[in-house]
């Protein structure tokens, strides 16, 4: 009995060797889904190609929450370093900073005291790793009033007319511009890229380069003509440049292409949405974004948005405001980021003007949540940003 039990025990040994010898293959690893961009400015930085292949690639895992001028002031405190209104609810920074370039760039570049701070948070900011986008309400350059003068209807062919007096002094901004994020270097002496919309809300008619001050030529050749000035004149190649019409109602895709100056010279699709609590809107619009973002192989957002005073139907503080209005919408659809609009400094609290979070609303805890969610990305969840992201590539 003994010795049939060593047979048994001898063959099932000679079977596993044999089995030994000539093991199943492994499965192949998966392969990674592979995409090509193309950016605006053939010689952009590789720091600028690496962000913006990580813009795209976000897409499919969430949304990088950013709020405006968010490490400049809040709602009590300014110019503080380290300061956020976003960190002081949920103790984390927000992964977008969003800032305004116009006083950089047009006359009140030497009276601003502003702009030192402007620089320093976004070498802070990028430190950090997080994401700058920037926006410019520059004064309107033929009146001299604010962006919001839009009583000529000149002032775009004016500045496309070559050695105009307005075409002068308007290159003589964007020369600002230029020296500005060329001076921009990182803890590596790398150049810092920045996502920049110009002429942002062109859909509206407050700007004087919106839709009531502009033929649908001179927008296009006007933004064309800033593209070219920046990259090819100017030797700027760390902008990503990026359109965001403004999208309140329900619309389509066709509202997104409003004036669009061609695919060789955009790279963001963003949307300025000021929907109030019409989730319907923002949840169509956002999805007709994201669709778009696929067929033209274009990263996309929503580069501002918000309530003013973050308050209900009734006026009223709204509590549920961060998971109910910007999440629930927007959760599932392939977008990069979400940007809120401006939390204004106003330490006595005589106004109700900001649009984030801060820690005396009745929001703060709903924001908390929000901040906890899986598809919401905040500065500490960010992956590098500033390497290329695995399986896209940018020419």
């Amino acid at each position: 009995m003994k010795n049939l039990l060593y047979l048994l025990l001898l063959v099932l040994g000679l079977m596993a060797c044999a089995a030994n010898d000539n093991p199943e293959p492994e499965p192949e690893p998966n392969e990674v889904d592979t995409v090509t961009l193309t950016l605006v400015d053939e010689q952009a930085t590789l720091e600028t190609r690496a962000l913006y292949s990580n813009l795209w690639k976000i897409q499919a895992e969430g949304f990088m929450f950013g709020h405006h001028d968010d490490l400049i002031y809040g709602r009590d405190w300014y110019t503080d370093a380290g300061g956020s209104d976003v960190k002081e609810v949920c103790g984390d920074y927000p992964a977008v900073f969003s800032v305004d370039f116009a006083e950089i760039m047009d006359d009140r570049y030497s009276t601003s005291d502003l702009n030192d701070d402007r620089r320093r948070t976004i070498l802070e900011a990028r430190n950090r790793g997080e994401v700058i986008t920037a926006c410019a309400h520059l004064n309107n350059p033929l009146t001299g009033g604010d962006s919001w003068d839009n009583s000529n209807t000149a002032v775009v062919k004016s500045i496309l007319e070559s050695g105009s007096e307005t075409n002068i002094k308007y290159t003589i901004w964007l020369d600002r511009l230029a020296d500005f994020v060329n001076g921009l270097k990182d803890a590596d002496d790398n150049l810092i890229p920045i996502l920049f919309r110009p002429y942002h809300e062109h859909t509206q008619t407050w700007s004087w380069w919106g839709k009531t001050c502009t033929t649908q030529s001179e927008f296009i050749a006007f933004w064309q003509f800033t593209v070219d000035y920046l990259t090819k004149e100017k030797g700027v190649h760390n902008l990503i440049f990026a359109i965001s019409p403004q999208l309140d109602g329900v619309g389509s895709v066709d509202n997104l292409l409003y004036r669009w100056p061609g695919d060789d010279y955009v790279d963001f699709i963003g949307m300025d949405s000021y929907h109030g609590t019409n989730t319907n809107a923002l949840s169509t619009n956002v999805k007709n974004l994201a669709q778009l973002s696929k067929d033209k192989k274009k990263p996309c957002g929503v580069t501002e948005t918000g309530i003013e005073g973050v308050r209900d139907n009734s006026g009223g503080e709204y509590r549920k405001y961060w998971t109910e209005q910007i999440l629930t919408p927007i959760i599932g659809k392939e977008i990069s980021l979400v940007v809120m609009w401006r939390n204004k400094y106003d330490p006595s609290h005589s106004g109700y003007h900001y649009y984030g979070p801060w820690a005396g609303h009745k929001s703060a805890a709903d924001f908390v949540d929000f901040y906890n969610s899986s598809f919401t990305v905040f500065s500490g969840d960010l992956p590098d940003m500033y390497q290329m992201a695995e399986g896209v590539t940018v020419k």
